[in-house]
């Protein structure tokens, strides 16, 4: 029953993750293809880059930016492939049992000989299974591309491989905290405006944060817990805040199947 219950959800998320990937695929290809072009301009760009206000700067994340270089360049486009990531973890996340109260099957599901703590982890296995793919997907675009289009340049793969990792954690954060708050919501009428909003909600927070020099909003968004400019300056990213998005992934978990377990679900009368 619960291999079931995991082949049904994967094959669920499955056009979703095709579509998925080839977002990321295409948009890596749309940035890195273009990275040639940016190098060989690289002087005349910062001189655009520096005319612009401060603010617009640290909002898209072109503070101290050296578009010449790979990994610089990378970090630029390391924010976007974040954007859409954090939708598709969200959207899985906040979709994950949300649907089945909102079309009442739940009832269905919950009757048959499986406890919920079995039904939560098959559903959040068959979600990671699906970020997952997404993943290799980056990683392949990723390296791929970067081979392709970096010409006579390096660039240090151990500190592209740590960016890398930090996608998949970053992903979690959404899934997780997406779970809870469909969990939280009396019935989700619909995934999207969801995750929509938590994505780039913390986008906003990150972006707000180095606009106003508020360092306080580092401490609530993944997306500066993860931040590419960190790593590609220090080699690492700020322990302490990816410890604030490991703690939120496990709290997550925990709060999820408590939420879960005690939940009074919606039948059909």
């Amino acid at each position: 029953m619960k291999t079931n219950i995991f082949q049904h959800e994967f094959r669920m998320h499955r056009r979703s993750v095709i579509t998925w990937s080839l977002a990321v695929v295409g948009v890596t290809l749309l940035y890195l293809s273009i990275f040639p072009a940016f190098a060989q301009e690289a002087a005349a760009l910062d001189d655009v880059i520096a005319s612009f206000p401060e603010e617009f700067r640290a909002a898209f994340g072109l503070g101290g930016v050296d578009l010449s270089t790979v990994l610089g360049y990378f970090s630029f486009v390391y924010l976007f492939l974040q954007i859409m990531l954090a939708i598709q973890a969200a959207n899985y996340g906040i979709g994950l049992v949300s649907i089945e109260e909102r079309e009442l099957t739940a009832d269905f599901l919950l009757a048959k000989p499986v406890t919920r703590t079995q039904i939560l982890t098959s559903k959040l296995l068959a979600a990671l299974t699906g970020l997952g793919i997404t993943q290799a997907v980056v990683w392949a675009s990723v390296f791929g591309f970067i081979q392709a289009f970096k010409g006579d340049r390096t660039y240090d793969a151990s500190l592209l491989l740590r960016l890398l990792l930090g996608l998949m954690v970053f992903q979690m954060f959404f899934l997780t905290v997406g779970l809870v708050i469909s969990l939280l919501v009396r019935r989700v009428r619909s995934v999207t405006p969801y995750s929509m909003a938590l994505g780039f909600g913390m986008y906003v927070l990150g972006a707000f944060g180095d606009m106003l020099g508020e360092s306080a909003f580092e401490k609530i968004t993944p997306f500066k817990h993860f931040d590419a400019h960190t790593m590609i300056k220090y080699g690492r990213f700020d322990t302490p805040l990816v410890m604030v998005s490991v703690g939120a992934i496990v709290i997550s978990v925990a709060a999820s199947y408590w939420l879960y377990t005690h939940r009074d679900i919606p039948a059909v009368t």
